[in-house]
């Protein structure tokens, strides 16, 4: 992998995406918003994968990663306006579809066309796969902390309302209303991921966002959530109850012990 391969592979990401304009200046703050989270996950990736290590090619490896995780979004938000897989397609198969149609991997050999696959595949699935070698289970780890790095980046600043209006795609169009649900409660008090199919309003969303620190990988990417104080900034937009209390008591001892 040299940085020309590379450069190029960023030119057609930059042409590919440049074909989704839209006069509507709503409509194309979500295309602007998620070519920005590729460039900063291509950040991210970068700055951890030199903290554990990572030598020049397979940082480079890395960005590319990064850099087509989140191609399906582009499509997914032109065809359905939304970035709900639910009501949609999975974006990350969508993705991959687009990278066979277009033949943007022919230069990759077929062992690191599936690592690329596979890594895109996986990235924003709620378990890892199962038997899955030891290198790919590294990269995709990689990309999914890279990736919630900076969608917590995202939502922490849109809760607490430095992005100004409000925005369906960033809520996920789920509905302000009180309380949380006891399927959300019950996984976090036990140390594990929310699944997305037992949100049903924003405080469950930002509870979901919020456990992703049991999925945290790498040490250097902990290290960014607690310069950032992601965890204590999401705690404030939420309502202080009991419940979310015992929650965040739970979060924050994880979070220390990494």
């Amino acid at each position: 992998m040299d940085v020309k391969e590379l450069y190029d592979l960023k030119i057609w990401f930059t042409n590919y995406v440049s074909t989704f304009n839209f006069s509507n200046p709503d409509l194309q703050q979500n295309i602007n918003l998620k070519e920005e989270h590729t460039k900063q996950v291509c950040r991210n990736i970068i700055l951890i994968g030199k903290q554990i290590g990572l030598n020049d090619d397979e940082l480079r490896f890395a960005e590319i990663l990064a850099l087509f995780h989140d191609l399906g979004r582009f499509e997914q938000y032109s065809k359905y306006r939304t970035f709900m897989d639910s009501r949609s397609e999975d974006h990350a198969l969508l993705g991959i579809k687009i990278l066979e149609k277009h033949n943007v991997l022919r230069q990759f050999d077929d062992e690191l066309k599936d690592l690329i696959l596979s890594s895109i595949r996986y990235h924003n699935q709620s378990l890892l796969p199962q038997n899955a070698e030891k290198r790919h289970l590294f990269y995709i780890k990689l990309l999914r902390d890279a990736d919630k790095l900076d969608i917590l980046r995202i939502v922490v600043g849109y809760y607490s309302g430095s992005m100004g209006k409000k925005n369906d795609t960033i809520s996920l169009e789920m509905p302000d209303t009180p309380g949380i649900s006891q399927e959300v409660y019950k996984s976090l008090i036990l140390g594990k991921t929310v699944n997305i199919k037992d949100v049903n309003n924003l405080n469950d969303l930002k509870l979901l966002q919020t456990g992703w620190v049991f999925d945290i990988n790498f040490k250097p990417t902990m290290d960014y959530i607690k310069r950032q104080r992601s965890l204590e900034r999401m705690q404030e937009v939420l309502p202080q109850s009991d419940e979310i209390k015992r929650i965040f008591n739970m979060v924050f001892a994880f979070e220390t012990k990494n």
